[in-house]
């Protein structure tokens, strides 16, 4: 079975709990107490991972130690469907892992300001803002020319990818790093049809959508 270490309110974790809920995989949590514990610097999680990074992920025998990485190791490996990492359209591929190293650009910035303002942990906050809305320029930039061209989804237009995944925590938590959502509307459309695909679940600060059911995006969302 699939072990994942795991902090629930880390948004890097949240996207690997997603993936894992829409693939109907069984997964055991090993709960790392990132705050205020700080057990990710300890020397028993250090074993899993010397970075000292959540998440990580046990599969058979294979350890995982990056969230992008995760994501692409879970849907290459058990995603039936071909639509969240859709290895049979290699055209996609590329912009796919173009995004997921935006993710990362979000990581350090939006988390980072996150970090900052939640847990008081010592960070440029000046910087991390001021990256964090440069990235969503670029992200709002990017929706706004994808709507108008009848498409959704950051790659693809008729299902959201892993790359959907990667980006959508920590926009969505950006602002209890003090970086308003507001001046970004295309994003903020985005997240509405992210939050409306079926068996979608929030993560703790963020609010979720009341969507009818039938308003919700279904699919093949499932393994």
């Amino acid at each position: 079975m699939i072990r994942l270490y795991d902090y629930a309110l880390s948004g890097n974790c949240y996207k690997v709990r997603l993936l894992l809920r829409w693939l109907e995989l069984e997964y055991e949590t090993v709960c790392v107490d990132f705050y205020p514990g700080f057990e990710h610097r300890g020397e028993a999680f250090l074993e899993v991972n010397p970075l000292g990074q959540i998440p990580v992920i046990e599969d058979e025998g294979v350890t995982i130690r990056d969230a992008q990485a995760i994501l692409v190791h879970l849907a290459g490996n058990y995603d039936k469907s071909g639509k969240w990492y859709p290895l049979k359209q290699p055209n996609l591929l590329g912009p796919i892992h173009s995004w997921l190293a935006f993710a990362d650009g979000l990581t350090a910035t939006c988390s980072a300001a996150r970090l900052h303002d939640a847990m008081f942990m010592d960070v440029d906050i000046d910087k991390a803002r001021n990256g964090a809305e440069r990235l969503l320029r670029i992200l709002d930039e990017h929706l706004w020319f994808r709507e108008r061209d009848g498409a959704d989804w950051l790659c693809g237009s008729d299902h959201p990818t892993i790359a959907d995944i990667a980006c959508f925590p920590y926009v969505a938590l950006s602002e209890e790093g003090g970086i308003p959502q507001l001046p970004y509307p295309a994003i903020q459309r985005w997240m509405e049809r992210f939050q409306r695909i079926e068996k979608f679940e929030p993560m703790a600060g963020m609010m979720p959508l009341a969507m009818p059911a039938s308003d919700r995006i279904a699919g093949n969302t499932g393994g």
